[in-house]
């Protein structure tokens, strides 16, 4: 039997998605690849990026609808890093010429939004909340990390950067540190493994100033540490600490300044168990309400393209 369905897909700098929902506003089959770095290597070239997607996109929808009889209502897909209008990054137009040609053929209705929408739209259908037209976004990742205001406007979201970070992002500070280790990149999951084994949390600076935040200072301080003998592991959960208490402190002085009381994490940072409970313990004696998606729906993904798709397609009729 045919089912009807919406195809999300996002190009981000590191991992290439393809996900399907079905008009119940679930996920019915997806497929994602993360982009290969050499060992030793602490990124890609954009160049680098846009072939890899352009070779991994045929391969997951051929993953993704084997099986299935699909009939696409509509397509959801990110075309650039943020929603703004000076905002580009040439990987995104691999999926977005992918998802421009499939509309065009099926004569279906295409939605492009920016990739940091995604990650909200992905945060909101797998954490179910908040279920408020006013909330904080938390977004950490390898390239990003931003505080942002949102705001619902009819069956969207208006996005305001209220604080971010003055240097590095969070997800940059991690893998710094991490291949100086000799973790792989990305080193997020690498570095929540090391973590565990902690004795005890190696304490290293933290810097916020009211929603600004930096993490050249924390970095240089823990390589350093790193240089003269630190144990790793104490390391990693001391880096863990240091990005879990910046949040906190973020997000508290946004809700104060804000009167909100309300926050959902995105990102690959924000997908660290051991980050997430610090910051909901701390925010939770503040009375803020932590919001969090399941960690496959936090790190970089198509389910928010598809979300978006869902919602706009089935308003609309």
């Amino acid at each position: 039997m045919t089912e009807e369905v919406y195809l999300g897909i996002d190009t981000s700098c590191y991992t290439t998605s393809v996900l399907f929902m079905d008009r119940r506003g679930r996920a019915v089959t997806e497929a994602r690849r993360i982009l290969k770095v050499k060992p030793g290597g602490c990124g890609l070239q954009q160049s680098e990026m846009l072939y890899q997607h352009t070779r991994n996109l045929p391969d997951l929808m051929e993953q993704a609808v084997k099986g299935h009889d699909f009939s696409v209502r509509g397509i959801g897909v990110s075309y650039r890093p943020r929603p703004l209008e000076d905002s580009y990054m040439p990987a995104f137009l691999s999926g977005q010429g992918f998802a421009r040609s499939m509309a065009a053929l099926y004569h279906v209705p295409l939605w492009q939004i920016s990739h940091q929408e995604n990650h909200l739209e992905a945060a909101l259908w797998s954490a179910g909340g908040p279920k408020t037209d006013r909330f904080l976004f938390l977004h950490a990742s390898g390239g990003t990390t931003d505080l942002l205001l949102v705001e619902k406007s009819g069956s969207s979201y208006t996005l305001t950067e209220i604080g971010s970070s003055l240097d590095l992002h969070a997800g940059q500070f991690i893998d710094r540190v991490g291949v100086a280790m000799g973790l792989s990149f990305p080193a997020g999951p690498a570095m929540e493994k090391l973590a565990e084994q902690h004795r005890e949390i190696c304490e290293i600076p933290v810097s916020v100033h009211k929603t600004n935040v930096s993490f050249s200072g924390p970095c240089t301080a823990v390589l350093r540490k790193l240089e003269k003998g630190a144990v790793p592991a104490d390391l990693a959960a001391g880096v863990q600490w240091g990005l879990a208490e910046t949040f906190v402190r973020m997000i508290r002085n946004a809700a104060g300044e804000n009167n909100i009381s309300q926050v959902i994490l995105a990102g690959g940072v924000s997908s660290n168990q051991w980050i997430r409970r610090h910051v909901e313990a701390k925010l939770a004696k503040r009375h803020i309400k932590v919001w969090v998606p399941d960690s496959r729906y936090s790190c970089d993904n198509a389910a928010g393209c598809a979300a978006f798709a869902y919602r706009q397609g089935e308003r609309h009729g």
